[in-house]
């Protein structure tokens, strides 16, 4: 669910960071945003390292609309979507024929971004081929469409992600370390939730803020039990797995006091088994409507995970992990 969306037209630094939910007081969390006000005006490579959930494709639009290139694309892709075989193309296009599904000229992503920024995502799941491919765009801006023996050429600044530890991997051997230069010319890790010591509650009350307006529940509210749960979780998952959470508890709830799941199964367990049923089965439906939209919107898009989250307007790496979910049933 997106809330905000960016203002092309020149947004102040703090109303950037503020439309991609890079919320938090905490010291860490300040020290990022300041990073990311220098980074963006410097239009280098810039690889953004972090957690799942942490919030890199939000550091990465922020870095973009508070750039020289905010009124140009900004273009993103999530490597780990794409099969081997369809990252060039979907990176630097094709021509018509130059494989068998490859009925029409395609432009590329590249082409797309051209002017903007391409921001991938998942860097580290790029194949040695892919990855040799992107060092030569990088070296140069030069590129050929699959198929075609004519030089492109683009201006585009590239920002990487990803949630491995990219050097190490380059030590190992699985991640080429000359592209691991090119691309870390810039760096910024974003923080856990763990390391962001009280940004926890603030950003739950927030989230049950704009579900509350969403939703149309004014009087919505975070319980103290809940406050004190949140506190003590590990969030393995930041940002993404704290939204995640509000979000479920803010729909299960049947007064304003949104309670965490965690902690209303342990506060009622004492209560009468009729509403220990009744929450179980909404809880029941939630999986079943989830399993039943991610069969078929698979279904319809035969088994594309880019093209089912597009038309399901999710975050791909998100739906992704909901696909894997349910992954036993697909294959059933």
């Amino acid at each position: 669910m997106r809330w905000l969306e960016p203002n092309r037209g020149g947004a102040t630094a703090m109303s950037a960071l503020f439309q991609y939910q890079l919320l938090g007081s905490s010291p860490a969390f300040r020290k990022v945003r300041l990073q990311i006000e220098r980074i963006a005006g410097i239009d280098a490579t810039v690889l953004i390292e972090g957690e799942t959930g942490t919030g890199k494709e939000m550091a990465a639009r922020a870095i973009h609309y508070l750039g020289q290139r905010k009124d140009c694309p900004f273009v993103p892709i999530n490597c780990g979507a794409l099969t081997e075989h369809l990252i060039e193309s979907e990176l630097f296009g094709h021509e018509r024929g130059a494989f068998t599904d490859a009925k029409t000229m395609s432009g590329g992503l590249i082409q797309a971004a051209h002017g903007g920024t391409l921001f991938l995502d998942e860097i580290d799941s790029l194949g040695h081929k892919a990855q040799a491919a992107l060092l030569r765009f990088l070296q140069d801006g030069m590129y050929r469409r699959v198929g075609s023996g004519k030089i492109q050429q683009a201006n585009v600044r590239v920002l990487v992600a990803s949630n491995a530890n990219l050097l190490q991997l380059a030590e190992d051997k699985k991640f080429r370390k000359d592209l691991y230069f090119r691309i870390s010319v810039l760096s910024l890790r974003m923080p856990s939730l763990r390391e962001r010591t009280g940004d926890a509650v603030e950003l739950a009350e927030i989230f049950v803020s704009r579900f509350a307006r969403h939703y149309g529940r004014d009087k919505a509210k975070l319980a103290p039990e809940s406050v004190a749960y949140i506190n003590s979780h590990e969030w393995p998952g930041n940002v993404r797995e704290l939204e995640n959470a509000v979000h479920r508890a803010f729909l299960l709830s049947d007064s304003p006091r949104i309670v965490l799941p965690d902690v209303a199964e342990t506060a009622e367990a004492d209560s009468p088994r009729a509403v220990q049923g009744f929450r179980a089965a909404k809880v029941e439906a939630v999986r079943q409507f989830e399993r039943s939209y991610v069969l078929q919107i698979m279904n319809e898009t035969g088994g594309n995970i880019t093209k089912a989250a597009r038309l399901a307007n999710q975050d791909p790496s998100a739906f992704g992990k909901l696909v894997r979910k349910y992954r036993s049933d697909l294959q059933a």
